[in-house]
């Protein structure tokens, strides 16, 4: 089994949770975070100033949304590759996704462990 963690522009959430529908992907968990990449948050050329609890920051936090599934291995790429499709706009900013194994995983009303617990 992985998890996937995908960093998304707010705007693309729709497209995901097609996505993840499409390959049966049982169930997901969505926050909404603020971040930046390399360009620290800036979208253009201007490196804009800002003030966080009194300190002046070049670092300026963008929205984006935070989803994490664990689905199991064969499904990891077929979802990537989706996600390129729909998501990716050529532009800074579209977002990361970040792969991890998982050990175990239990359903805790069951007992249930492992791909059946997904």
């Amino acid at each position: 089994m992985k998890e996937l963690v995908m960093i998304i522009r707010p705007e693309k959430l729709e497209d995901i949770k097609h996505i993840l529908d499409d390959v049966n992907c049982g169930g997901m968990t969505l926050s909404t975070v603020m971040g930046c990449g390399t360009q620290k948050g800036v979208a253009d050329s201007e490196g804009a100033v800002n003030e966080i609890k009194g300190f002046k920051t070049t670092i300026n936090l963008l929205p984006k949304i935070r989803i994490e599934v664990v689905v199991e291995d064969k499904a990891v790429e077929p979802i990537i590759m989706a996600v390129r499709e729909k998501c990716a706009t050529d532009h800074v900013g579209d977002g990361k996704i970040f792969i991890r194994n998982i050990e175990e995983a239990v359903r805790l009303r069951t007992g249930e462990r492992g791909l059946k617990a997904l």
